[in-house]
């Protein structure tokens, strides 16, 4: 009696399983189809994709403004699915007093963009959002939401920072004008060849 139980308990798992099986395999998307749509997603982004230069400024916790020289570099990678970005900033001296690095993708399940970042020790994944002529961009903090918002037009990049509290006007920290200066390869160039 416990052989036929172990025995009819073995076939169920192995049937579940075999359909399980089958049932993941059917039902996993296309790479092909998902780089596709990925890619048609990113162009909304190709504005964005250069070498770029200009002024910015943000208050430090002191209250105190800082003014830098701001530069950004902008690439597709992976076949254009996914865009790659490094920020320097600089002070007077050329010392580099920030430098952030994220990448931009787009998941066509959620149809969603995301903006990974690591930043001043900092690492997050934080939703964005395209717009006509630039894009959003939000880090939830508590009561409070920093929030980014880009115009990119006329090789004339403007993006500014505000927190935002319930039931209180938005506060500016951060602002950067900044003009294309040329194309780049990277971050598709350097790549290490098959011999």
């Amino acid at each position: 009696m416990i052989k036929h139980r172990i025995a009819a308990w073995a076939f169920v798992w192995i049937t579940l399983g075999a359909a399980f099986n089958a049932f993941g395999q059917q039902g996993r998307p296309d790479p092909a189809t998902l780089l596709a749509a990925q890619r048609e997603a990113m162009q909304r982004l190709a504005i964005m994709d250069g070498v770029w230069r200009g002024a910015a400024w943000t208050v430090l916790p002191s209250g105190e403004r800082h003014n830098i020289t701001q530069t950004e570099r902008i690439g597709p990678f992976l076949d254009g699915s996914v865009k790659v970005i490094e920020g320097r900033g600089y002070d007077p001296d050329s010392k580099v007093t920030f430098n952030a690095f994220g990448t931009i993708s787009y998941n066509s399940a959620t149809r969603a963009y995301t903006l990974h970042s690591y930043a001043q020790g900092q690492v997050g994944d934080f939703a964005l959002t395209p717009t006509a002529d630039g894009y959003v961009w939000e880090i939830p903090a508590g009561a409070m939401t920093i929030r980014y918002t880009a115009v990119i037009k006329d090789g004339a990049w403007r993006e500014v920072g505000d927190r935002i509290m319930t039931g209180k006007e938005p506060v500016r920290f951060f602002e950067m004008n900044l003009k294309r200066v040329g194309d780049t390869d990277w971050p598709r160039a350097g790549a290490v060849s098959q011999k």
